[in-house]
């Protein structure tokens, strides 16, 4: 039985648990280890996986579809994308800005299919010029922001990946650390009243989490916030935020304005790899966040 989950991001679906876990579990160990412990047994972190859901029927294993600027289809995948190039601009001086580069931005979205795709292939050669996206393909790029959108517009998709996460936490489990998108799912999971009563899920831990974007994601959340303000996870006694500050995928780097008092927001520096779960997990701040969520004292009640 797991005393910590994980829960991965975007861009696994070539992987499995198995393989995703011979690299996270170590990295997320190391990281307690470099804060001082106690250090979980490896056998007591378990990885909950929902990648397969995104993969392609009938695409050979290991390669992405050759994805390309006219394959941005939705309003969704449009303005996420913007969002992504709108941040990058402002973290990367090397990015040239949305409105000075000519493009009409989300707003642009309706005027012409012509426009549209002009103004995608502008923020994907940004973006795969920015300085901690160089070497990533439009493909990849494209491919994570439809996986993005995916999870919000298809409901089997949701209730499935929600569904792999839950199935992960026991009542053993007192740490759930998410990145990316499984911060999503994980959060949507944590405020499943179904499971309140057999869960003892002390620490909620988020890694580059775009949870703060709130037409995006925060609007769009089960449960839906009130005036503004997130529903809180009600098994979680703590809530450690964590993101690299030229993380563009996260862009809102601090939940505690949307998800209240309880969220203690940290910024850490991942170099090159700004994004990369790995890097997340062997920095001391989330080693130090795990370690104390594993320490917590039970809820009083």
């Amino acid at each position: 039985m797991s005393t910590v989950v994980f829960v991965h991001g975007v861009g696994k679906q070539y992987l499995s648990e198995d393989s995703l876990a011979r690299d996270v579990v170590p990295e997320l160990l190391g990281g307690v280890r470099l804060a001082g412990g106690p250090v979980p047994a490896a056998d007591d972190v378990g990885v909950a996986f929902y990648g397969d859901l995104f993969r392609p029927s009938g695409a050979r294993s290991g390669q992405d579809p050759p994805y390309d600027a006219g394959d941005v289809e939705t309003e969704e995948e449009f303005r996420l994308l913007m969002a992504w190039w709108a941040e990058a601009a402002r973290t990367d001086p090397g990015v040239p800005d949305p409105a000075e580069a000519g493009t009409r931005g989300a707003g642009g979205w309706m005027v012409s299919q012509a426009l549209r795709v002009n103004a995608v292939r502008a923020a994907l050669d940004a973006l795969t010029g920015a300085v901690f996206l160089r070497g990533v393909l439009d493909r990849a790029l494209i491919g994570s922001l439809k996986q993005m959108a995916a999870y919000f517009s298809d409901d089997d998709v949701r209730r499935e990946a929600r569904a792999r996460v839950a199935a992960r936490i026991t009542p053993e489990t007192r740490v759930v650390v998410a990145h990316s998108l499984g911060s999503v799912v994980a959060y949507e999971t944590l405020c499943d009243e179904a499971h309140h009563g057999d869960w003892d899920v002390r620490a909620l831990v988020t890694l580059g989490s775009p949870l703060g974007m709130r037409a995006l994601v925060l609007d769009r959340l089960e449960p839906a916030p009130s005036e503004g303000r997130a529903v809180w996870p009600k098994p979680l006694r703590g809530w450690t935020n964590i993101a690299d500050s030229t993380d563009i995928v996260s862009v809102v780097r601090e939940l505690r304005p949307a998800y209240g008092a309880g969220v203690v927001d940290e910024a850490v520096h991942n170099g090159s790899h700004m994004h990369d779960a790995t890097r997340y997990l062997t920095a001391v701040e989330t080693g130090r966040a795990i370690a104390a969520g594993l320490a917590r004292e039970p809820r009083a009640d």
